[in-house]
């Protein structure tokens, strides 16, 4: 009986972290639905992602306070607190990578014009890599900790070294929500965003587990 309540705790949890996802990161998303898959749309792809990383911010703070007690069960109240505690922090952090990106992506699609070799795309493209996974462990930070941003930015950095293994199932996570929208739509992409999250937190837990010992204690 005690499985079935923790199934049931998780599956409600999962349900409404996703539905408060999808409410709080709405404007850019009804835009990005809108949108052409049009390399003239770089720019705007970026400023549609400006509140996926506060919602997902909030959606990580709750599942990491997830309790499996049916009656203990606070999704809402989790998700709005984490939302509002780390919205500043999170944007400081997802906004400067989010400009880079646009860059990185617009000199990608129009390497043609810009005369850009393909070693050259090749960099560009490792770069971008580079700081999706950074920003993705910066937010991750950002939404579980209190440091400073430049120490966030270190701390993010440090472990895409010091923890390889969290830096790779973070890259599996997104190429699945990468295939998922390439082959479907961003629409479907959207229905899993919170097991994804939930699969975030989790290959993030070796990566927070030493922020706590060696850095809190």
């Amino acid at each position: 009986m005690s499985t079935l309540f923790r199934c049931a705790a998780l599956i409600y949890t999962l349900l409404a972290v996703e539905l408060l996802f999808l409410l709080t990161a709405a404007p850019g998303l009804a835009l990005l639905l809108l949108l052409d898959r049009s390399a003239s749309n770089v720019p705007l792809f970026a400023l549609c992602a400006v509140p996926l990383a506060p919602a997902a911010s909030a959606a990580v703070y709750a599942f990491r306070r997830r309790k499996s007690d049916l009656a203990d069960l606070r999704p809402l109240l989790d998700f709005m607190r984490g939302y509002r505690l780390n919205v500043v922090a999170v944007l400081r952090i997802w906004l400067p990578a989010l400009g880079l990106l646009a860059v990185l992506g617009v000199s990608l699609t129009h390497r043609g014009a810009a005369g850009i070799p393909a070693w050259w795309s090749a960099l560009l493209v490792a770069l971008g890599a580079a700081v999706v996974l950074w920003s993705v462990n910066a937010v991750v930070i950002a939404s579980l900790f209190v440091f400073r941003t430049a120490d966030i930015a270190k701390l993010a950095a440090y472990f895409l070294a010091r923890r390889p293994g969290v830096a790779l199932g973070t890259a599996g996570i997104l190429l699945t929500a990468g295939a998922i929208t390439v082959l479907a739509s961003e629409a479907v992409a959207l229905l899993p965003a919170s097991l994804l999250i939930a699969g975030l937190v989790l290959v993030s837990r070796p990566m927070c587990a030493e922020i706590e010992e060696r850095f809190l204690a």
